[in-house]
């Protein structure tokens, strides 16, 4: 038995695995969980992030506007299924003016490190980069320096330091939609300066598992077990129809998690269900949170439809790592 190393979650959203099931990852009955319409300003409401938070759940979700353009906003729910999004977007304070410019903001991550949540999302600075903010309590947010130079996407937290570093997951890229990437890890003391790059993994060539052809990113933050930390990511393969979007998994070293104990061969969600095959941006699922409850080892794991829904997909420690071990690179 696998063991999440963690808080507790008793209230985290939960169903059961359908009978017959196969898969790793089985699918809210109810999905999606959020529409198109999840504020008033909403065309769609996809890759987002959630956090345990008082008594519920605290998150920050990209709502792309009806004039398509793109921003994070603060929604709260009792039960994480049902959400109330706010209006307007985040609104950010900096000691520095010139870091809260941005040409836009998308694909928010949401990580709890020692008395903060921190904020990850891909920021609009001369070109898309990684933009860092905290808060206590998701009313006042206080932005950090972007992370890197542009080009970047995918800035992803890992919850407690290593080796006394933050570390954070990122994927290098270009201006436009990206027909390649790898996952990268990088260091920092401070919140501020980040160096000690390292390679965490690429695309993988050939015929060996093309669903991750083209690209790789990472999603959530990772998960802490016993035995490494669990990375769920996205891979992408290039069709004869554009882009698909597919999930996969990865085991990483707890000391140094730049080196992969096990990596996904087989997806282990894809865009099967209209909500994800038909939408403004076809064939995607892009996990972007999961909760994961240290005492029963459950997993509620949160993703983007088609770019422009919200979805819930749930698994178990023990499902994903033995899927993992049978089918992986």
């Amino acid at each position: 038995m696998s063991r999440i190393i963690g808080q507790a979650m008793p209230n985290i959203p939960w169903e059961d695995k359908p009978e017959g099931n196969q898969m790793p990852l089985w699918r809210y009955s109810k999905n999606p969980i959020i529409g198109r319409d999840g504020n008033k300003v909403s065309n769609s409401v996809f890759n987002s992030a959630v956090v345990p938070f008082e008594d519920g759940y605290a998150g920050i979700f990209r709502c792309d506007s009806k004039s398509i353009s793109m921003d994070i906003f603060v929604g709260k729910s009792k039960d994480g299924y049902h959400w109330e999004i706010e209006d307007e977007p985040v609104q950010m304070e900096g000691a520095d003016g010139e870091i809260l410019k941005n040409e836009y903001r998308y694909d928010p991550r949401v990580c709890f490190i020692e008395d903060r949540y921190y904020v990850t999302w891909c920021n609009g600075y001369h070109g898309p980069t990684i933009g860092v903010a905290y808060t206590y309590d998701f009313k006042k947010f206080v932005q950090l320096e972007n992370a890197f130079l542009p080009c970047n996407r995918n800035g992803v937290l890992f919850p407690r330091k290593i080796n006394d570093m933050y570390v954070m997951l990122s994927r290098p890229s270009d201006n436009g939609h990206t027909p390649f990437g790898d996952i990268f890890i990088s260091q920092s003391r401070d919140m501020e300066f980040w160096g000690r790059h390292r390679h965490l993994m690429s695309p993988v060539p050939g015929n060996l598992s093309a669903w991750q052809i083209t690209k790789v990113g990472p999603g959530p933050t990772p998960i802490e077990t016993d035995e490494g930390w669990l990375l769920i990511y996205h891979g992408v393969i290039t069709t004869c129809n554009g882009f698909v979007y597919r999930m996969g998994a990865a085991l990483l070293d707890l000391e140094e998690p730049w080196k992969i104990i096990y990596r996904s061969k087989d997806y282990i969600l894809a865009p099967h269900e209209y909500y994800e095959c038909v939408g403004d941006v076809p064939n995607v699922v892009f996990p972007c949170a999961a909760l994961a409850d240290a005492d029963t080892g459950r997993i509620a794991i949160y993703y983007g439809c088609a770019d422009t829904v919200t979805g819930l997909a749930f698994t178990t420690i023990d499902d994903i790592l033995s899927y993992l071990k049978e089918h992986h690179i």
